[in-house]
């Protein structure tokens, strides 16, 4: 099981052997693994594939101090973000230390969501990047236009005498649309079981969540030189598809791709579409 260590976390990564440039799979806040498994597939034998677990998500170390999984979850965000260091560039570093530990020289960095953040943010502190694919994700600061307050509430409620299972299914419904989950009750349950068993628990998920609401890139995008891919649904209800339009106006070397009904996990239910654009991009720029 390959590791990388930085300031003493240690940051598990699957690989992939391929012919071509690997392809980097950054996950979004809280997703294990599985998130791209649709992806990978589509990639496989034609690219490497490095795929992480970010700190704190599946089999990678949290380094969060042991008093804060003791705190009241309404105290443990600030505490989290001043005592266990988390932010988009100390994630973007881990992704440095997992690249250098593999020897990857170059790559194709796919990110999506909170994975979109550190893939910008590795492209400006590190020069691996061969190209980005940004998904459902946005440059922060005060010009971005925000998680919707709803939505906020929604994925971090916890459903009075729900299951561990229930409150994951209530927790993630903004990210899917309702024809989507109606239509596929099997892939749901299996997601939940996926998640069950590779995502962060709640202290570093919030731990995630304040780095998230720390992040802003949107006066260095013009050191993002490579050519870069933003895809972006149109009904995302977790990151707005506005966010994807002021990407690919303010990137250098960007190409905007919206996906019609596109929700914010628009990777898993348009899948196929998702992975006609990646390839074609990845060809382009092999």
């Amino acid at each position: 099981m390959p590791r990388a260590t930085r300031d003493g976390v240690s940051i598990y990564y699957e690989r992939d052997d391929g012919e071509g440039t690997p392809v980097v799979f950054v996950q979004g806040l809280s997703f294990g693994r599985w998130m791209w498994r649709w992806q990978r597939e589509a990639v496989a034998g034609e690219y490497g594939v490095i795929a992480p677990d970010n700190r704190g998500t599946g089999r990678s170390e949290a380094g969060l101090p042991p008093l804060v999984s003791r705190l009241p979850r309404k105290l443990r965000a600030p505490i989290i973000l001043k005592l266990a260091g988390y932010t988009i560039a100390g994630l973007a570093a881990d992704l440095e230390a997992v690249l250098d530990d593999a020897g990857v020289r170059s790559a194709h960095i796919v990110g999506a969501s909170m994975g979109g953040m550190i893939a910008q943010q590795y492209a400006v502190d590190y020069d691996r990047a061969e190209t980005l694919s940004l998904l459902c994700t946005t440059h922060g600061g005060p010009e971005s236009l925000p998680v919707p307050e709803e939505t906020q509430e929604r994925m971090f409620d916890v459903p009075s005498g729900a299951s561990e299972r229930e409150t994951i299914r209530h927790r993630m419904r903004p990210a899917f649309n309702d024809r989507f989950t109606n239509r596929n009750p099997h892939l749901m349950d299996r997601i939940i079981e996926w998640r069950l068993e590779q995502d962060a628990d709640d202290p570093a998920r919030e731990a995630q969540a304040a780095a998230v609401l720390e992040f802003d890139l949107h006066d260095r995008l013009h050191e993002i030189r490579v050519p870069t891919l933003v895809l972006h649904g149109t009904n995302d209800r977790v990151v707005p598809v506005e966010n994807g339009r002021q990407l690919d106006e303010r990137l250098p070397n960007a190409r905007l791709e919206l996906i019609e009904g596109g929700s914010h996990c628009f990777f898993i239910e348009d899948a196929e579409r998702v992975n006609e654009e990646l390839l074609a991009f990845l060809e382009d720029h092999a």
